[in-house]
């Protein structure tokens, strides 16, 4: 499970509905069924008329990269396995490399090596993991898009559910004694929607993001790493290139692993 999603929305919801009952309200007058219906129903209908089926289909998908972490790919290990790559390329030959794409999980690197082993043009090369690190891009683009999107339309729809709530009040004058809950009871839909946009949808795009940004990086470095291995260069060379990738204390982490 990815731990930080899931602490902050805890702390989120906690902050919000604890703050509350500090100032002496009760968690029950929070619980608005038909304002959850018409803020949650309202925005996950006006997002659905700007996806397709396969793409909603893929809501779950997408929910699961958000609160489960996923295997992380170690860069400092990646580096040390494309300069081990690099080095048996210069000793032995490209078409030495073949042994190794059994042993490697990556499907992106094994792509790469095995374009490279087939003696494929590098600009080709490079064109077509581009190709591939683009549509995956674009992939990603449609949930980050999905969640941004519920992030907009949530604080309207509470806003609608609130006149919709003070349009029924204002029909319904007769016993003022009920005006005050009533109202109060209508501003919950704007509650709901300006705090699920801003604790839930929004923080899970930024969640997707960066998921999405980190193997971004990740495909970019193993492209350079290939190329390089095309190349010919000395594989020492290639783990500087590739260390330009990483942040100080990753490259501490790395030196210290090689003492």
């Amino acid at each position: 499970m990815d731990l930080t999603t899931i602490i902050g929305l805890v702390i989120g919801i906690f902050s919000l509905v604890g703050g509350f009952i500090f100032e002496g309200g009760h968690a029950t007058a929070l619980l608005a069924p038909t304002a959850a219906l018409i803020v949650f129903g309202g925005t996950f209908g006006a997002v659905a008329v700007g996806v397709n089926t396969d793409d909603l289909k893929n809501l779950p998908k997408w929910l699961s990269i958000a609160f489960q972490e996923k295997h992380k790919i170690d860069i400092t290990e990646l580096i040390q396995r494309l300069a081990g790559i690099a080095d048996r390329a210069r000793r032995e030959g490209l078409l030495s490399l073949e042994q190794e794409l059994p042993e490697i999980e990556d499907s992106f690197l094994r792509q790469g090596l095995q374009l490279i082993i087939d003696g494929t043009d590098p600009e080709l090369t490079r064109n077509m993991m581009e190709t591939e690190m683009f549509a995956v891009e674009e992939r990603h683009k449609v949930g980050i898009g999905f969640f941004e999107a519920a992030g907009g339309y949530a604080p309207t729809m509470g806003i609608i559910g609130t006149v919709m709530g003070l349009v029924h009040v204002l029909g319904n004058l007769s016993d003022p004694s009920s005006l005050g809950p009533s109202i109060a009871t209508a501003f919950i839909a704007t509650l709901y929607g300006v705090s699920s946009a801003n604790v839930a949808w929004l923080p899970i795009a930024t969640k997707l993001k960066k998921k999405s940004h980190h193997e971004k990086m990740v495909k970019e470095m193993v492209m350079e790493g290939v190329l390089s291995i095309q190349a010919g260069e000395n594989p020492t060379i290639i783990r500087e290139k590739l260390l330009s990738f990483l942040t100080p204390v990753e490259r501490a982490k790395l030196n210290r692993k090689e003492e």
